[in-house]
């Protein structure tokens, strides 16, 4: 018995060595390597946006699923879902306490009429978009992350150029049934500290 609590205590030890949404280990080399953020900046957001999921599950365990947040550069994005506006303020207060924070966008959604329909549709119009970016030439698809919630893709990520943004868009705009497209992209030109 003591020897299974052993092996489970090494294994999710281990596996928080690997980011949640990275494909594996092999995957996240070959992300590091194509990010245009210096080792070390990847590295400070990669701590804040830990520390930050951190306290936000302290803060209320059922964040876990509802509440997503990324960090890039210094900046945080908040995106999901809250009951209530006190929380969005709260949560909000939160991100910005976070050491090293340069600045906060909130794109968190009060709580309305979400059923397991609208669930779907929202993963299918997620699905479509991220596959639309791998099958683009023109888009670095590993340097992006895509929410969608009640048919608004909400995308975060770091682009070359400005061209990349503009095919970004209409590869969104471009999907059924989508509602609106909000963007907090980043130019590699606007980083603080880039890849050499």
């Amino acid at each position: 018995m003591f020897r299974k609590v052993k092996y489970l205590f090494i294994f999710l030890l281990l596996s928080g060595c690997i980011g949640a949404s990275s494909p594996g280990v092999f995957g996240t080399g070959v992300t590091v390597a194509i990010d245009p953020r210096s080792l070390g900046t990847q590295i400070d957001d990669s701590i804040m946006d830990k520390s930050l999921e951190a306290r936000i599950l302290k803060m209320n365990k059922n964040y876990l699923f509802s509440v997503k947040s990324k960090v890039l550069d210094g900046r945080i994005f908040l995106t999901g879902k809250v009951d209530t506006p006190e929380e969005k303020l709260k949560l909000t207060k939160l991100a910005w306490e976070t050491k090293g924070a340069r600045s906060v966008k909130n794109d968190l959604r009060i709580k309305g009429n979400y059923n397991f329909q609208q669930s779907a549709k929202d993963i299918l119009i997620t699905s479509q978009l991220k596959s639309a970016m791998i099958f683009n030439k023109k888009v670095k698809a590993v340097n992006y992350n895509i929410d969608t919630y009640q048919k608004v893709i909400y995308i975060y990520g770091i682009a070359h150029t400005s061209e990349e943004i503009e095919e970004i868009i209409k590869e969104s705009k471009e999907i059924f049934d989508v509602k609106d497209v909000i963007t907090s992209i980043l130019l590699v030109d606007d980083l603080r500290i880039k890849k050499d």
